[in-house]
């Protein structure tokens, strides 16, 4: 997938995740949008996705991990619900024009992310696609956020990867989803050493580089941990 291409779509194997992933579908029939997807918050603030409806809501959320903006970035830094009503011009399109053209481009017009979590922490996002501009009236915000609750309890009951219970009030990854995680944070660490550079600027780099050559953040971290890819001051 070239910027502008969207010949490539993200794997299927993230369309479902047990419950969360049929909130997702329920979003759907529900809900005036034509797709969802639900992605998790890591320390960083890097969405990793969950599940999703369809391939394009799969995509939308691989491509907002990629450039780390988008409206379910901004709705997990704030807790707050994000409702981008018209991505085609104005000012949503404005506040993150990379996304909106990448969205724009495979028939996406609205996205409306909800945060998923307490009032206190924020574990991640219910993202909600529409292929016509449009918000969401009060009663349909108010089933949003009723699904994006169930969808945070659903998460809580979930398998965590290990037993990762020291009480520091971090919320357990789901089983499943750390391998994808981690090889993101251990390609920002071989970068680190490479450039010598911090881990913010690192995390740049490979976003930078995934967007420019049209592929996800995750596919070039696995570039560089295979060392298909190598990092130099250039890149």
């Amino acid at each position: 997938m070239l910027p502008g291409d969207h010949s490539r779509r993200p794997p299927d194997d993230g369309h479902d995740a047990g419950v969360p992933g049929r909130l997702c579908r329920v979003a759907v029939r529900l809900l005036p949008v034509t797709g969802a997807s639900a992605s998790l918050r890591d320390g960083d603030g890097l969405p990793v996705r969950l599940c999703a409806s369809n391939d394009r809501a799969s995509y939308l959320a691989e491509v907002q991990a990629t450039l780390g903006d988008g409206p379910c970035v901004l709705a997990a830094a704030t807790g707050a619900p994000v409702l981008a009503g018209d991505l085609r011009s104005g000012a949503d399109a404005e506040r993150w024009p990379l996304f909106a053209q990448e969205a724009t481009a495979v028939g996406v017009s609205a996205v409306h992310a909800l945060p998923l979590g307490s009032d206190t922490v924020c574990v991640g996002t219910l993202d909600l696609y529409r292929d016509t501009p449009g918000g969401l009236t009060g009663p349909e915000l108010n089933t949003a956020r009723l699904l994006a609750g169930v969808m945070t309890t659903a998460l809580m009951a979930l398998p965590p990867e290990g037993e990762d219970d020291d009480g520091d009030g971090e919320v357990a990854w789901p089983s499943g989803l750390t391998d994808d995680h981690d090889e993101v944070h251990q390609a920002v660490g071989m970068i680190m050493a490479q450039l010598g550079v911090g881990s913010d600027e690192a995390l740049a780099r490979l976003r930078g580089a995934a967007f420019a050559r049209g592929r996800t953040a995750r596919d070039v971290a696995h570039d560089v941990l295979t060392h298909r890819h190598r990092f130099d001051r250039d890149d």
